[in-house]
């Protein structure tokens, strides 16, 4: 096998990939699944997309962008969403009053 060979491969992936999807793939995206599918000797291109959604996951958590993302949109992490409480919650700071900054050093 060789270079020639890995070309027929993506080229034949490739065009098997418009009757297989309902949703849209841009050019980039069927080459990379084209050769993923080569690569990997796969013809069930639905577990390469599987992983694909698998290592996008691992790697947002991985890099803290998807707890980025949570706390500006939910204000949690994805360990709190795990833990089913927030950080505040799992040390008890919630449970203090708030403190009167106006009147803190008045006499």
């Amino acid at each position: 096998m060789g270079l020639d060979d890995l070309t027929d491969d993506i080229t034949a992936e490739y065009g098997e990939l418009d009757d297989e999807y309902p949703l849209e793939l841009d050019r980039e995206t069927k080459n990379e699944l084209a050769m993923l599918a080569a690569v990997f000797d796969s013809t069930d291109t639905d577990e390469l997309i599987r992983r694909g959604i698998h290592a996008l996951f691992r790697s947002t958590v991985d890099t803290g962008d998807l707890d980025f993302h949570l706390r500006q949109s939910y204000d949690v992490t994805y360990d709190e969403y795990l833990a089913g409480m927030t950080y505040d919650e799992m040390t008890g700071a919630d449970q203090f009053p708030q403190r009167d900054d106006e009147r803190r050093y008045q006499m």
